[in-house]
């Protein structure tokens, strides 16, 4: 096959390279756009993280949605000093059907007190203390309110792009792009992408069953072409389950312009993952990951822990919607991480947890993926008649 025709059997969005089995660096439209290396997007709490994904040639996407409020704008400040006009994105939370303003003290009377009294046998029974620090788990509760804050911070940031992984407001993507952001939409189904597309939404994200985090009821390699199908020219990242080089490329050879991944970097130093968290994901295997109600009240997909266990054994009450699951269990999510307890914590986490072998760093996980996927051009290149 020419290089031409392998080009296009990769499709039209991936950049020609040369006809032999080595590949350079694939650029698609969108790495372009947003001026970087890799068509590798990467999701992150930490800063830390945030700002090596940029410096090894991806575009990293600050996670938001649970920080302080107060602290969100000192935040934003410390990452773009470091980034020195590098680009990034900040990913934002902000599902409907929440109050308009609350606090964990205005909703602790309306939890249904065999909830309340499960929980607190557990506490009992795990013997969790009390957290010390403050934290959002701790101190905020899902509310219009606290979404306004947020995204008054996010459109007064010099991020490149903003997305939201649940939820879609209108008078957001207007407004970010209007400030010359470039607006991603997370989206699990078809139907979704068609209302983010009509929404004004310039870039969607196919976020599979796979993913850790929130998430839907379809694969990844089942809803990626479902959703390049129907986008258009509007470009197409592929998300959940991803953690090498070779799932890089075929997304790409799916369509994708990119592959968005986040589980992969919590075992980078960076990260600064609580030790007994990075052991149980290191054990951990795909397998090891469930989708569960009980973290947030909406399905979201997390490595199991003990606590996680409790929550599926027939005794256990079906988990309360967001935003009330929070308010009766955060402060244990809070104190299992403060105090690393092996025996509990947990965390969300894709199916990709696979790729999470050990100790490392961002710089050298870029390094492996963009490796794999030069590995895999070349393997298929010698089945190339």
């Amino acid at each position: 096959m020419e290089q031409g025709d392998e080009a296009s059997r990769l499709g039209s969005q991936v950049s020609p390279v040369t006809a032999n089995s080595a590949m350079t660096h694939v650029r698609t439209p969108i790495c372009e756009q947003l001026g970087i290396t890799h068509p590798i997007f990467g999701f992150s709490h930490a800063t830390d993280v945030v700002v090596a994904i940029a410096e090894a040639g991806g575009f990293p996407v600050l996670g938001l949605a649970r920080e302080l409020p107060e602290e969100i704008p000192h935040i934003i400040e410390e990452v773009e000093t470091r980034l020195a006009g590098k680009p990034y994105g900040i990913d934002l939370m902000l599902p409907s059907k929440v109050p308009q303003e609350a606090s964990i003290d205005s909703l602790k009377s309306a939890l249904p007190p065999g909830h309340v009294d499960f929980v607190e046998g557990l506490r009992q029974r795990f013997d969790v203390a009390p957290p010390v620090k403050p934290s959002f788990f701790t101190t905020q509760v899902r509310s219009e309110a606290l979404f306004e804050r947020q995204i008054e911070a996010v459109l007064g940031s010099r991020a490149r792009g903003v997305a939201t992984a649940i939820g879609l407001r209108a008078e957001l993507i207007a407004e970010a792009k209007r400030r010359g952001k470039l607006t991603f939409s997370l989206v699990g189904s078809v139907r979704h992408a068609r209302k983010a597309l009509d929404m004004g939404v310039e870039v969607l994200v196919a976020q599979g069953y796979d993913a850790g985090g929130h998430t839907g009821p379809v694969g990844t390699l089942s809803l990626l072409p479902q959703i390049v199908a129907m986008a258009g020219n509007a470009p197409v990242l592929a998300a959940g389950g991803i953690a090498t080089g070779a799932q890089v490329l075929g997304c790409l050879g799916m369509g994708a312009q990119g592959a968005w991944l986040g589980t992969l970097w919590m075992a980078a130093r960076e990260n600064h993952t609580p030790p007994a968290l990075l052991a149980r994901l290191m054990a951990s295997g795909s397998e090891d990951t469930l989708i569960t109600r009980a973290h947030s009240g909406k399905p979201c997909r997390v490595v199991r822990s003990d606590w996680i266990d409790a929550w599926n054994t027939p005794e256990a009450p079906v988990p309360l919607g967001m935003p009330l699951q929070q308010v009766l269990v955060g402060d244990v999510f809070a104190s299992m991480h403060e105090r690393d307890d092996a025996r509990l914590i947990y965390e969300a986490a894709g199916q990709s947890v696979f790729g999470i072998q050990g100790p490392t760093t961002v710089a050298a996980q870029m390094t492996q993926l963009v490796d794999e996927m030069d590995a895999a051009w070349s393997r298929l290149h010698t089945w190339v008649n």
